[in-house]
């Protein structure tokens, strides 16, 4: 585990509390999630596709106070030094940091042990792995990022937290997707953490790291169909960075977009949720699909 990350650590207990009291009141909560943002390709940042995704999210913000953002790794490019957040990041996401709950991405890695990352985010970065409750939903957040005994360290962590925390309706995010059909393709090193989540009958997984959008049906760690108890992954690596093609179509897959950048909105509710991709700007202007809408109920 990281020195910085360590160091920055906050107990379990304070970020559930935090983020109950940010909730708000009402039914349900909104979130805004998306990955791979900030490219530092622009002298004026207010030109970039991270500004036109900022856009987005500022105004779903803007009309509903408690609103939160789900920022699924890869914050800059391309070393996630402090001068990226600083220049690129924070002018544009960096307007509602308050608001957004981070998982690191492998560009923030590489700059040694993730430390402007850390730094940048503070106490919501947690150790790289944290977890918080918003209106009846468990939300974990995880490090795909960490080598084999810091990764050990946060299953047996994961295994402790949703013990501690049963709840008919959870959601993980992570960077590094378990199944993509896009450039990177499916990444098995999360595989023995989604195991462990829908053994405690999560829904949800978010990642990025391919920079597109996909949706999964609800499957289970081996890449097999489970509408019964299975969990429905989205790739939403389309927070401005650059995009990148689907290559090979992986087994249940339900939704694929590489036309826009733009976030996933989701509605978490009582016992089900609602999801919508919001577009942001076009990359293409032929051929793209209806941005993709929908809604399923919690196991």
């Amino acid at each position: 585990m990281p020195a910085l990350a360590t160091r920055l650590a906050v107990a379990a207990g304070g970020l559930l509390l935090a983020a109950s009291a940010f909730a708000g009141a009402g039914n349900g909560i909104t979130v805004y999630a998306a990955g791979d943002i900030a490219r530092c390709a622009y002298k004026d940042p207010a030109y970039s596709g991270a500004a036109d995704t900022a856009r987005t999210v500022a105004a779903g913000l803007a009309a509903d106070p408690a609103a939160v953002v789900l920022m699924l790794g890869d914050a800059t490019y391309p070393h996630g030094r402090t001068k990226e957040f600083t220049d690129c990041y924070d002018p544009t996401w960096g307007k509602f940091k308050d608001r957004t709950w981070p998982a690191p991405g492998n560009h923030e890695y590489y700059t040694p042990q993730a430390a402007p990352y850390f730094a940048y985010f503070g106490e919501r970065a947690g150790r790289g792995y944290y977890s918080l409750d918003l209106k009846g939903w468990h939300l974990v957040s995880l490090d795909s990022n960490l080598a084999p005994i810091e990764h050990a360290a946060q299953i047996e962590w994961l295994r402790a937290d949703l013990a501690a925390h049963p709840s008919r309706c959870t959601l993980a995010f992570w960077h590094h997707p378990l199944y993509s059909s896009g450039g990177h393709g499916s990444i098995p090193k999360m595989r023995e953490a989604w195991r462990l989540l829908q053994e405690a009958g999560a829904e949800l997984v978010l990642s990025g790291h391919d920079h597109d959008y996909e949706r999964f049906a609800p499957q289970d760690a081996d890449n097999h169909l489970d509408k019964a108890r299975g969990m429905r992954q989205f790739v939403v690596g389309t927070g401005g960075a650059y995009p990148t093609p689907f290559l090979l179509t992986v087994r249940n897959s339900e939704m694929r977009d590489s036309g826009r950048t733009g976030v996933l909105k989701l509605r978490l509710l009582d016992g089900r949720y609602e999801w919508e991709f919001l577009e942001s700007a076009r990359l293409t202007p032929l051929g793209l699909p209806e941005p993709d809408r929908g809604a399923d109920t919690c196991h």
